[in-house]
């Protein structure tokens, strides 16, 4: 823009009243606000003033330092939700974080902070309605004393929904159990990281030490819990005193196979929903343990007896998500199938002995179903999924794992209209298979993972995307596609597909021209090279050299928070790309990228008119003003706005 236009822009946005910039960029989330400040120094002023009256503030994206972060959070009496990702603060950033004006609180990979977080929310925010904690105390050397705890509930007397993701075996069972008793009559969903089965049953228990108390969490209605061991005592305790339970969501991880006293059996299953409120209900038992072992651990003592003694009390159920029944068959699924008449969500995940033959009927039914898993279902064939089909409400599709399936499978997917994720990981699809998506549904699409499906070559993104238009995919996972090169990347950049996230882990052909190719993706005319990309993954693509680190500078690549690259990879280039680019998390040891980072509800809205990312410039620029240069707004003003 010439200093002309830029006067020009400038003298406009002058001739705005006070009152309605401050209008325009309060109902703008952060990232918004920003890149109007960018633009011009009396939108920077405001900016810098609405800060002090901005009622939500989401930054779980970015991680900063306290010293970054406290310009962008002044004194402001206003806030009400403040969401951070903590990874770069502790104990010190308490002052700066908690506010008594917070309705909804949410501190993410708080690894650095100890106890004392907890504790200070008690005292300083009464009027707390939601709050999530990830993390808390993982670093070595903090800690979480049960008086901590104790502050935290008995103080935050409005909580209505509380996430509390750190290991509760670090405490009593029976200390825990008397500080749930002082939680607030409003509490209606509770969330916890770890905690034994044990300190369940005795949370919920109506006696604490000598004393006879009224029910714990008496309106509860929803509860997700990771636990040792699913048992059946600890699913009786639930089932009778959380009375008021809709959503229960339990989950374990052994190590070993537990005995059948401290596992669920065919009568634990039978006491599920003793109330019959539940409508939503998940069982796992996670097989994160599973490259460890021998063998994979599951529901041994569960079979289809307990399926069909549940499902009497079932009827209203609207969601399902099953993992780890290794005993139970096509009788025991289907009969919970045909019993939801309200099912809209289902999901197993290990049915081992699932088969075609629980769908063989389902379109007889009055099921619409717009959720379908089936992970890990290895007997299932293309039969079961062109029965599925008939829900043409599908929204969500996973038959990751299902090696049974394929192109029969795609060429019945394709004809559903509405459908939005779809992953395919480990089956059997071709590239020629793959053209059977483009007609409808790639268009509808906003994720597709086709991860280790090892017949896919370079032609399957000409399958895919060529001659389609209007697409709205945002994530793509190409993972593990051993003939996957260069040339299939080009063909992906040629084809302007607008994805956010592309995963391209342990694909051996990939290389600098994968990479140059992406930073010169253009998704229109008027858009900056590769301005859609927020997480790239190129964990093991061996033909990634230090010239790809240099496209990964800016200003290409100019949205990236994100980047997963192979932890052999000179440590001086990976640090020299952390100094050009402060805010963008490199992953150098595999781990995966989590899915639930680029949650649509957390991630600030995306602005590709912009050759850099406005907030980082904002930040790293600074926005004070000298004393003689004129600002337009004022403070007075925007609180005579914010109290009408």
């Amino acid at each position: 823009m010439s200093s002309s236009e830029d006067r020009s822009g400038e003298a406009g946005v002058e001739l705005l009243p006070s009152a309605v910039l401050a209008t325009i960029m309060t109902n703008l989330d952060l990232g918004s606000i920003c890149s109007m400040a960018s633009t011009c120094k009396t939108c920077k002023a405001c900016a810098s003033h609405i800060l002090s009256f901005l009622p939500n503030f989401n930054l779980l994206d970015i991680a900063l330092t306290t010293d970054l972060l406290r310009p962008l959070l002044p004194p402001n009496p206003h806030l009400r939700s403040l969401k951070v990702d903590c990874s770069r603060l502790d104990d010190s950033s308490i002052d700066l974080l908690i506010r008594p004006s917070l309705h909804e609180l949410r501190l993410r990979n708080c690894m650095d902070f100890s106890g004392k977080l907890l504790s200070e929310i008690g005292r300083r925010c009464s009027d707390l309605r939601s709050l999530c904690l990830g993390s808390v105390a993982e670093k070595r050397g903090r800690i979480i004393d049960i008086s901590d705890l104790e502050e935290l509930i008995s103080r935050c007397t409005q909580l209505e929904a509380l996430v509390l993701m750190f290991d509760f075996s670090l405490f009593d069972a029976h200390l825990s159990a008397q500080v749930w008793a002082l939680a607030s009559d409003k509490l209606t969903s509770l969330e916890i990281g770890h905690v034994s089965s044990i300190a369940v049953t005795e949370m919920l228990s109506p006696d604490v030490g000598s004393i006879r108390t009224t029910s714990t969490l008496p309106c509860l209605r929803k509860l997700f819990i990771s636990v040792d061991y699913i048992t059946d005592a600890m699913v009786g305790t639930i089932s009778e005193v959380l009375i008021s339970l809709t959503h229960l969501d339990l989950r374990d991880a052994p190590s070993m196979e537990p005995p059948v006293a401290f596992d669920l059996t065919n009568a634990g299953v039978r006491q599920i929903n003793r109330h019959g409120n539940l409508k939503h209900l998940s069982l796992v038992r996670s097989q994160e343990f599973q490259e460890f072992l021998n063998a994979p651990t599951y529901f041994n003592h569960v079979n289809d007896l307990g399926f069909l003694l549940m499902a009497d009390k079932c009827v209203n159920l609207e969601s399902i998500c099953l993992g780890g029944f290794c005993r139970v068959t096509d009788t025991g699924f289907k009969t919970l199938l045909h019993s939801c008449s309200k099912l809209y969500k289902f999901r197993v995940f290990q049915g081992i002995q699932l088969t075609d033959l629980v769908f063989h009927d389902i379109s007889a039914t009055s099921l619409s179903l717009t959720h379908v898993s089936l992970r890990c279902c290895r007997l299932m064939s293309n039969h079961a999924i062109a029965n599925l089909v008939s829900n043409m409400d599908l929204k969500v599709l996973d038959l990751r794992a299902c090696k049974n399936l394929g192109d029969e499978a795609l060429r019945a997917i394709g004809v559903l209209p509405n459908l939005k994720i779809l992953r395919l990981d480990g089956t059997d699809v071709s590239d020629m298979g793959l053209s059977s998506l483009r007609g409808g549904v790639i268009s509808s699409l906003v994720s597709l993972s086709l991860r280790g499906c090892k017949r896919l070559t370079d032609r399957c993104i000409a399958a895919l995307f060529d001659g389609s238009s209007e697409l709205g995919l945002q994530e793509l996972d190409l993972s593990n596609l051993p003939n996957l090169s260069d040339d299939g990347i080009l063909s992906l950049a040629r084809c302007r597909v607008p994805i956010t996230t592309l995963r391209l882990r342990r694909c051996r052909l990939i290389g600098d021209v994968s990479v140059m190719a992406l930073a010169s993706m253009q998704i229109d005319e008027g858009s900056w090279h590769g301005s859609s990309l927020r997480l790239l993954d190129l964990y093991e693509s061996r033909g990634i050299t230090q010239l790809s680190f240099r496209w990964l500078k800016k200003p290409y690549f100019p949205r990236l928070r994100w980047l997963g690259v192979t932890g052999s990879t000179n440590r001086d280039i990976v640090d020299a790309l952390a100094r050009n680019r402060p805010f963008l998390h490199v992953a150098c040891h595999g781990e995966e990228l989590g899915a639930d980072i680029l949650d649509q509800s957390d991630v600030m809205s995306r602005h590709d008119h912009f050759e850099n990312d406005e907030l980082e410039q904002w930040i790293l620029d600074g926005w004070n003003y000298s004393d003689d240069e004129e600002v337009v707004v004022n403070a007075e003003n925007y609180g005579e706005f914010m109290d009408e």
